[in-house]
């Protein structure tokens, strides 16, 4: 597939020398800093050094005193509170971090996840009727809720008490709950607005902890988890979240829960992760249980304090997680069976598939592949519970969720984000959904958008990648949306010795540039360009730079992104 490759607007001159000259460092080093918006020391030593104590003030949400207000009244009086949450890796951890904090302090409390294919995302009714028929007056909502008006006004009749913490855009109502809390909303002073539903969950654990003079360390054990729901739930990873990834990092990586440790365990790395190393390690497992069996198995896993018990909880999801697998490589096969074959779907500026027979669970994995592959916006369609269901994935740029917006007369239920939604119809309206969808995608989307792009962040010499370099950039971690590894550019690179193919179409190789030292690298699906990656023959590249730990040995490696042998080719 061809990639643009989009240089990143330059950054103040005047700014980047002088932060380089205060701080020390490289002047690409200093340009990464601008682009981030850091043009100072004191910013760039609050970049540097993520503490706790950059935490804000959790009593800055809005509704925050009342939802500690209603849990200490619950406590006194002996009601029974049921912890509620998604079935994603942000609402199991969500769920996981509340419960376990709230179970030392009070023992009346139990925890419910919604099946995802008898109940679907969020509150459900079937939630709210075991609540009542078994004597809860009080639900703590992670992750889901903000639009649950509905559900919120049956609750209410049922003396079933609901605080919301939630993440996502609230609508045009609030429900009527006793505590919304949502940095989204548009009456909400917090200073940070991109937290995860787990975040939300820490923040309210934080509030009552405060409030009940309870030391930070009982609080701050569940930032492993917290950093999990960050990774997979794919939010900023700048401001608060940057600094509760990089204390739930280094928490995973030192003394992680039992639950994560085993994880970690039947993963088959033990330490030293990344974010993006719990996104394709842990996730994944954590998504499994809910994908293929009940989102309960996660949490029970989570909250296990036992080495024993945890150890057959994490071998149990990792069955699953291999079971989910399968169902996607088949899945995703026949996926593109559909659209290779035939003429119009590949011409089309979106992608619909549909067949009734797919696993629910995966799709969702089956449409990010379809969209990488073909580069537009997807939807993976099947049959659920007499309806048509599915899960949306965009392109950079393109806002997904107001495509759907264009469709919503066609839709029961849609929600999500710019870049990923779910949705569902009745099946008699598919046919008018695929060609009202692609219209719509086609009247809005920009040619640009549709050929996928490679953000480079500065051009750089091999030469000036020495230990105080990788050093400073390693500090710019953890990565991630709206923090992303920086990409560079190298020009008239070439390779030393010999280039191979490993795994599916890897490329491995050793380049250098004049005056530089040599640099192992590793372009993934880069095969095409072998026959051209010859010793000594000139070529550009961009890529990131990365740590590679093999067998507790670390070296530098060079993730190539993309490789030109002249102007106009990638």
């Amino acid at each position: 597939m061809n990639k643009r490759w989009a240089i990143r607007d330059n950054a103040d001159e005047q700014l980047v020398n002088e932060l380089a000259a205060t701080l020390k460092i490289d002047t690409v080093l200093s340009t990464l800093l601008v682009l981030r918006g850091i043009k100072s020391y004191e910013e760039a030593r609050l970049f540097f050094r993520p503490d706790y104590r950059h935490l804000h003030d959790p009593f800055l949400m809005a509704d925050m005193e009342k939802a500690v207000l209603r849990i200490e009244a619950a406590m006194a009086a002996g009601e029974k509170v049921l912890i509620y949450g998604d079935y994603d890796v942000d609402g199991t951890t969500a769920v996981s971090l509340v419960y376990s904090f709230f179970s030392k302090f009070y023992s009346n409390l139990e925890y419910y996840v919604p099946d995802r294919y008898l109940e679907g995302y969020g509150i459900s009714t079937k939630g709210i009727d075991y609540a009542a028929e078994n004597g809860f007056t009080l639900i703590v909502a992670l992750d889901c809720g903000i639009k649950s008006v509905d559900k919120i006004a049956y609750a209410n009749t049922l003396n079933v008490d609901f605080i919301i913490c939630d993440h996502h855009l609230p609508g045009d109502e609030l429900p009527a709950a006793v505590a919304v809390l949502d940095p989204k909303r548009a009456d909400c002073g917090y200073p940070f607005k991109e937290l995860s539903g787990a975040g939300i969950g820490f923040k309210l654990i934080q509030a009552y902890a405060e409030k009940n003079d309870i030391p930070f360390s009982e609080v701050e054990c569940y930032l492993d988890l917290v950093a999990i729901s960050i990774a997979c739930d794919i939010v900023h990873i700048t401001g608060e979240n940057r600094v509760l990834a990089h204390l739930g990092l280094s928490k995973i990586n030192s003394n992680p829960c039992m639950g994560v440790k085993t994880l970690m365990e039947v993963a088959g790395r033990g330490t030293y992760y990344t974010i993006s190393d719990v996104v394709f390690l842990l996730g994944p497992r954590i998504n499994a249980a809910g994908r293929i069996d009940h989102a309960k198995h996660a949490v029970e896993l989570l909250i296990n304090t036992e080495h024993a018990g945890a150890t057959e909880k994490s071998e149990l999801i990792n069955i699953h997680n291999t079971e989910r697998k399968g169902h996607d490589l088949q899945i995703t096969e026949e996926a593109l069976g559909m659209i290779d074959g035939n003429e119009e779907l590949i011409n089309r500026n979106s992608t619909v598939v549909f067949n009734e027979q797919w696993n629910k669970g995966v799709i969702g994995i089956v449409a990010s592949r379809l969209t990488e592959k073909y580069y537009r916006p997807t939807i993976v369609l099947t049959r659920s519970n007499g309806h048509v269901a599915g899960s949306a994935r965009s392109v950079l740029g393109f806002d997904l969720y107001e495509a759907l917006c264009e469709c919503s007369d066609l839709l029961i239920q849609f929600g999500g984000h710019r870049y990923a939604a779910g949705l569902t119809m009745h099946p008699e309206n598919l046919p008018a959904f695929i060609d009202r969808f692609e219209q719509v995608v086609s009247a809005t989307i920009k040619p640009e958008q549709l050929i996928q792009q490679i953000q480079i962040d500065a051009e750089l010499r091999l030469s000036q990648v020495d230990a105080k370099f990788f050093r400073v950039l390693n500090q710019f971690a953890p990565f991630g949306p709206e923090n992303m590894a920086p990409v560079f550019i190298s020009k008239n690179v070439y390779v030393c010795g010999v280039a191979n193919i490993v795994g599916q179409n890897h490329v491995k190789m050793t380049v250098m540039q004049a005056g530089s030292a040599m640099f192992d690298c590793i372009a993934f699906g880069h095969g095409e360009y072998l026959p051209k990656l010859v010793a000594g023959a000139p070529f550009d590249m961009c890529y990131t730079i990365e740590e590679n730990v093999w067998k507790e040995r670390r070296t530098i490696q060079l993730n190539v992104k993309g490789i030109r042998f002249n102007e106009g080719s990638s």
